[in-house]
Parts: structure tokens; C-alpha cells; sequence
């Protein structure tokens, strides 16, 4: 069995998509179609633009979902998955590749929860962390103890790797707390608030206005989603779980541990970097990764 899986928030770069837009008919049709649907030339700064102009809000999340979603179409009927998952933002493309969501529905889902994270950032100072070289139960039990402030347990990556999100105070208590306790290292991250964490709640309140009000299918293969890190194929429980995951945590090594108790032996990464694959080799070294 195949799984495709979808990078998140992170994988942009200088350039992306230009030469699938240059390359293949298809995939200009669809670009074209993003700048419609956006209201404004989203091609010009994934083409052209800098480092910085690619880590602005409203770009960051659409860009990583069109590149990713373009390469679904360019591999044509070739693309025939047997399960779908997605890291954080990376959920909704594997939906739309899946047809779950229309294309159009799932950019513009996309757009709009880039703009309630933004908001949702910038109500209380909050970041991430990365916890390295510390057990997930270790971790858990020590943030279970951090009452004062917010601190969850937000991307769980691979083993060894689990990034934690809160307040600032939060997050520096628990950096303290974790170092104390053996953790290789506990790094801060370069972000602009605590994703998958309570304070995203009222970006959870706006976006899913949204998401309910659009026609979700159900998909042509399972969809592991991150709330639970399940097979998922019921319309509604994605809509829900949908719902969920700006609050809940990215339970990655659950996701892809799940797959391959499922029976998936080959992972395929939609897009142009290979940060799941580091993901997914530390969870298990026996299965077999491509990209596309």
C-alpha cells in the first residue's frame, strides 16, 4: 500500500512552483485559477519573491498548499493513493488531493485560516518549541505540571522530537523544567504563535464558520488526520477532526505509525523538500520513501 503524504507551514522557498508553471499546461491552468480564486497574483511572489515575502501570512500557507496540490494533477492518473495525510496545514491539501474538498474550497479554507492564525498570534505573546532527545510521556507528564500558563504538546514528529506550544512565559517555564529534566535540547522556534495550542481558539471559532459551510465528500482513500492520527473516510468526523486540529495537537508519528500497522509500505511526499521523509525514517526505517 501507498500513502501520499503533505508538507506543512515551513517548506517554502525562493522560486516555488515557477518551474512546474513554466513546465506543464496543467499546472499553469491551476496556478491561474489560485490567482482568481485569491483575488490577487499569488504566482508573482511564489516566482519572484524573497524569503521574507514568502513568510507573510497570506502567502506561507496557500503557496505550500498550491505547490503541492499542483503536483497531484501533473502526476495524473498515476496519483493513486491508498492513504492520504497532513503535517498541520498539510491536512487540507491531502483533502483536496483526495477529493474530499473541491480545489476551490480547500484554497480558500487555506487563505482563511492563514489570516485567523495570524489574528488569533497576535492577541497574546505565544511561541513554539522543539523538544529534542526526550521521551513524549516524559514530556507530557512535566508540561501536566505547568498550571500557571498555557504550554501544550503540539507536533508530535518522530520520536525524540516533540515541539511544544504556549504563552512565552509558558514556554519558558517548560524550557526550564524540561532541560532540568534531560532533554537534549528545547529550542525556540522562529514562529509567530502557539499553533495547535488553546490560544488558537479563536481562530478554531472563525475557521470553522468556514468549514462548515462548505460540501465535504468522502475521499477517495482514508484520510489519517492529525487530531488522532486515524483512518478517517466518514465526511462529517473530517469536517470535525478538521475543526479540531488549530487547537488540537499533529500527532505525526501516530499518524504514520497507524499507516504502516495498516499495511502502507511506501510514502510518498508531495512537494518539493523532504521534511516528512526525515520524519517518517526516524519512526520507522523499514518502509520505503519517494517524492513527487
Amino acid at each position: 500500500m501507498t500513502a501520499y503524504v503533505f508538507p506543512g507551514q515551513g517548506s517554502q522557498f525562493e522560486g516555488m512552483g515557477k518551474d512546474l508553471y513554466d513546465q506543464y499546461p496543467v499546472a499553469k491552468d491551476i496556478f491561474e485559477q489560485a490567482n482568481d480564486v485569491l483575488g490577487w497574483r499569488i504566482t508573482d511572489v511564489m516566482f519572484n519573491g524573497t524569503k521574507e515575502d514568502l513568510t507573510q501570512t497570506k502567502v506561507t500557507q496557500p503557496a505550500v498548499f498550491l505547490e503541492s496540490y499542483v503536483r497531484t494533477q501533473i502526476a495524473g492518473d498515476s496519483f493513486k493513493p491508498d492513504a492520504v495525510a497532513g503535517h498541520s496545514l498539510g491536512e487540507f491539501t491531502a483533502l483536496a488531493a483526495a477529493k474530499a474538498l473541491s480545489f476551490e474550497d480547500a484554497l480558500t479554507l487555506v487563505s482563511k485560516r492563514a489570516f485567523a492564525m495570524q489574528k488569533a498570534c497576535e492577541l497574546v505573546d505565544s511561541t513554539m518549541a522543539a523538544v529534542l532527545g526526550m521521551e513524549d510521556a516524559v514530556i507530557e507528564e512535566i508540561l501536566s505540571h505547568i498550571t500557571e500558563e498555557v504550554v501544550v504538546a503540539a507536533n508530535y514528529n518522530s520520536p525524540g522530537q516533540l515541539v511544544i506550544s504556549g504563552s512565552k512565559k509558558g514556554i519558558e517555564l517548560a524550557q526550564a523544567k524540561l532541560s532540568e529534566a534531560g532533554a537534549k535540547r528545547v529550542l525556540v522556534l522562529p514562529v509567530g504563535g502557539a499553533f495547535h495550542s488553546p490560544l488558537m481558539q479563536p481562530a478554531q471559532d472563525e475557521l470553522a464558520q468556514a468549514i462548515n459551510q462548505v460540501t465535504m465528500q468522502q475521499p477517495v482513500c482514508p484520510i489519517y488526520q492529525n487530531v488522532h492520527g486515524k483512518a478517517v473516510r466518514d465526511a462529517e468526523d473530517i469536517r470535525k477532526n478538521l475543526i479540531a486540529q488549530l487547537t488540537g495537537p499533529v500527532r505525526w508519528t501516530q499518524s504514520v505509525q497507524q499507516m504502516i500497522e495498516d499495511g502502507v509500505t511506501t510514502f510518498i511526499e508531495v512537494g518539493a523538500g523532504k521534511v516528512l521523509r526525515g520524519m517518517i525514517q526516524k519512526i520507522n526505517k523499514d518502509v520505503a520513501l519517494d517524492g513527487i
